[in-house]
């Protein structure tokens, strides 16, 4: 196979699910599974973990829409807000929630089953605290089901502390005329920072799969995917370029792995000899027949970017097979 292989280890982001769920007790779990569950499979990661959370996330209508189609029966939330009356149309129709972040944004819901989202400081797709008496005059208060809100600096007591306060007021607004409403600023960060951040509930991506956010220890939470790829060539070392740019020293043998930056992985982050090129890399001598990439972190250390990046990014061309 020339493709590039991942291994998802299903039961793996399970057993995340069942600690995620252990945390937060009999509050609401909120399972962030956008971007192709964060490069894991949408579909299949939502189905091996539907009867342990509540909810799910994603960023985007179409995502919502594939996992109904995929036969998930869980509320889905939205988190882009509504940009026209086609994506009200197929909120309708696939029984998807919507976020509402404006006045207009909650006359575009037309009384379809919303949250509201609320600026604390991220300042991506909220409303803020001035505005939230105008949104919620223009919404029909028996479809409103949620309040929240993102931290932005999870690690970062000082910041939390501040953004909690502001959604406190929030909170305590939206409830005043939606008691039922379900309140939730925390991600992955703000589960494990724990606490008050906790509120009704926590939406968590990154732990499902093995890994914390920037501050914070992944200890407990286990790896879910790996990637591999097949040795396609061993040559002698005849003068010239290891892959693109000059040789810089003299080689010996050889090694062409099946991969490349079109498979996600990062030019300039050298996995073998000088860079990657468009489809392989090169590796000096050794004898394996195939390599494997198995910690995120590792790499997006080396690469100056975040696990987030690199996992949504190095599944983009591979078969995908499914430890269950």
């Amino acid at each position: 196979m020339q493709k590039t292989l991942s291994v998802i280890d299903l039961q793996a982001i399970r057993r995340n699910a069942l600690k995620i769920r252990s945390v937060l007790g009999k509050r609401k779990f909120f399972a962030v599974v956008k971007a192709d569950a964060y490069g894991h499979g949408g579909e299949e990661v939502s189905r091996a973990i539907e009867d342990v959370v509540d909810y799910f996330c994603v960023a985007i209508m179409e995502e919502g829409v594939k996992l109904r189609v995929a036969g998930v029966s869980k509320p889905v939330l939205v988190f882009t807000p509504p940009l026209d009356g086609y994506d009200v149309d197929r909120a309708a129709f696939y029984n998807l929630t919507l976020t509402v972040n404006s006045v207009q944004t909650a006359k575009l819901a037309c009384g379809l089953p919303c949250h509201i989202k609320v600026n604390t400081g991220m300042n991506r797709n909220g409303c803020n605290l001035t505005d939230l008496a105008d949104v919620l005059s223009a919404l029909d208060k028996s479809s409103v089901s949620g309040v929240y809100s993102h931290l932005y600096a999870p690690e970062s007591a000082f910041a939390s502390e501040r953004q909690l306060a502001l959604f406190n007021a929030a909170e305590k607004a939206v409830k005043e005329v939606c008691p039922n409403s379900c309140a939730h600023i925390s991600a992955s960060g703000g589960l494990l920072r724990g606490g008050a951040y906790l509120k009704d509930g926590a939406r968590c991506g990154i732990l499902l799969y093995g890994y914390a956010p920037s501050g914070f220890s992944r200890i407990g939470y286990e790896r879910a995917l790996k990637v591999y790829a097949r040795r396609a060539q061993t040559t002698e070392f005849i003068g010239g370029g290891v892959g693109y740019n000059f040789a810089d020293k003299k080689y010996g043998e050889l090694n062409v792995y099946r991969l490349g930056y079109a498979d996600g992985f990062f030019r300039g982050v050298p996995l073998g000899e000088k860079t990657l090129c468009m489809d392989a890399f090169i590796k000096n001598g050794g004898s394996e027949t195939e390599i494997v990439m198995d910690d995120a972190d590792r790499y997006a250390a080396r690469a100056g970017t975040i696990s987030y990046e690199v996992l949504t990014s190095v599944t983009r061309r591979s078969e995908r097979i499914y430890e269950r």
